[in-house]
């Protein structure tokens, strides 16, 4: 499930649109002039005006219009209607992969064509193209992407202690500990919104169990009782289970605020752990500088693992398979259509042939720049894997069970059972 406020989040910082040249390939800018393509996707706002500065570049380049249609977090229900009513969009950009072989195995999908098939494999790691596709076929290509491997910490509140980024999960806990000891809390936790608690499993798991099994347990081949979710609640509970170490209140603090109580002021914790439109809530709600007082380390290594992110993103796949459609989803999996973006903020790709320089500052550049060094290392989001029932409604299922556990640390026992109680009754065929 799309995390519910990220559409309404961008970058306040606004630098220049990155050049364009050259037309999508074999496309003269008359052969689709007169046509019309549309494309409903999750943007609205600063999100949504980005991306339509990247479709006016397709139609000066090829002629076609092209209609934007958000559709925010109602998309997947947006998207169902209008192909019950036989009135598919051309394209749509979609952050759930279960929900793109739900719609390819309906037959509601049209499989890329081998010009995109052939950019997707040069300009992408191999895990992003299996990640689109379904039964052997491609279907999509992740364009925006985030990075949910980072931590972000007040240069200040670490200063005051000595401390440099933790490399290691328990450098981490001891950073922790001595700012703890300062009286200010280690870690602001959101965890109101138990999404923010999957990301942080995920970030564990991936680093304990290794990548393989990441992708059993989001399959559900193996169940949530399993040795390997054990020990990542157990190096979760070192951290959530000191009560120095976290901020107050961590069950009724949501994401935004749990930004502002390291970035604001007066602040009330020195790190908080999300993804990069982290720098977004910081440039909108406090006098804080992305890169200056506010900076990130990625996740640090847990029990000595390799470089890993875990990452989200919107996909785009298309409805119909006519040559305007084909040429925009060649042109949105060219490194030329994110360059775009990149060059406006709030944007990651992982297209590794988008040039660094197109990012416009270090951090962004850096937080690109990990998700291409990771890989096929990378993995997606587990919560976003999973049937909506487990992985993504409040209250219920994974988020719910990962709110009890923030309350009860020590309860990994009662959790894994009921993990594993939701998770068979959400996966059943």
């Amino acid at each position: 499930m799309r995390k519910q406020f990220i559409a309404l989040l961008a970058l306040a910082a606004v630098a220049g649109v990155a050049a364009c040249s050259g037309g999508a390939a074999g496309t003269s800018a008359e052969d689709l002039k007169g046509q019309t393509v549309e494309i409903v996707g999750p943007w609205t706002g600063d999100e949504q005006k980005n991306f339509e500065k990247v479709l006016a570049a397709f139609t000066s380049k090829t002629g076609a219009e092209v209609k934007y249609t958000p559709a925010g977090d109602e998309l997947p229900t947006v998207l169902q209607t209008r192909i019950s009513g036989g009135t598919p969009p051309n394209v749509a950009l979609i952050a759930q992969p279960g929900l793109v072989a739900q719609f390819a195995r309906a037959g509601a999908l049209k499989p890329v064509n081998a010009d995109v098939e052939k950019a997707v494999t040069e300009h992408n790691a191999a895990v992003w193209k299996q990640l689109g596709s379904v039964d052997g076929k491609l279907y999509g290509f992740t364009f925006k992407t985030a990075n949910k491997s980072a931590f972000w910490y007040s240069e200040k509140a670490f200063k005051q202690v000595g401390a440099t980024p933790p490399a290691t999960w328990d450098d981490l806990i001891k950073t922790s500990k001595a700012i703890a000891e300062t009286g200010l809390a280690a870690v602001s936790v959101g965890g109101a919104d138990g999404w923010t608690l999957t990301d942080w499993f995920e970030n564990v798991y991936l680093r304990t169990a290794g990548p393989e099994n990441y992708d059993k347990l989001a399959k559900h081949e193996i169940p949530w009782t399993d040795p390997t979710v054990r020990k990542a609640l157990e190096e979760l509970a070192k951290l959530w289970g000191d009560p120095t170490l976290i901020g107050g209140g961590a069950l009724q603090t949501e994401f935004p605020k749990s930004v502002i109580n390291v970035f604001g002021e007066p602040a009330s914790a020195a790190m908080v752990f999300e993804a990069d439109f982290v720098a977004s809530v910081i440039t909108t709600n406090t006098k804080a500088k992305v890169g200056q007082d506010a900076k990130f380390f990625p996740f640090p290594s847990v029990a000595g693992s390799k470089d890993a992110v875990v990452a989200g993103g919107d996909m785009a796949v298309q409805f119909k398979d006519d040559k305007a459609t084909t040429e925009l989803m060649k042109f949105l999996a060219s490194p030329e259509s994110g360059e775009i973006w990149a060059g406006l903020g709030g944007f990651l790709s992982p297209n590794k042939d988008i040039k660094s320089s197109a990012y416009p500052d270090d951090v962004t550049q850096d937080l690109a720049k990990r998700i291409v060094d990771a890989g096929d290392n990378v993995r997606f989001d587990m919560s976003d894997l999973a049937p909506a029932a487990f992985g993504g409604t409040k209250g219920a299922g994974e988020w719910k069970d990962l709110q009890d556990f923030l309350a009860d640390p020590k309860n990994v026992d009662g959790i894994m059972q009921r993990l594993e109680a939701n998770a068979a009754k959400a996966y059943v065929k």
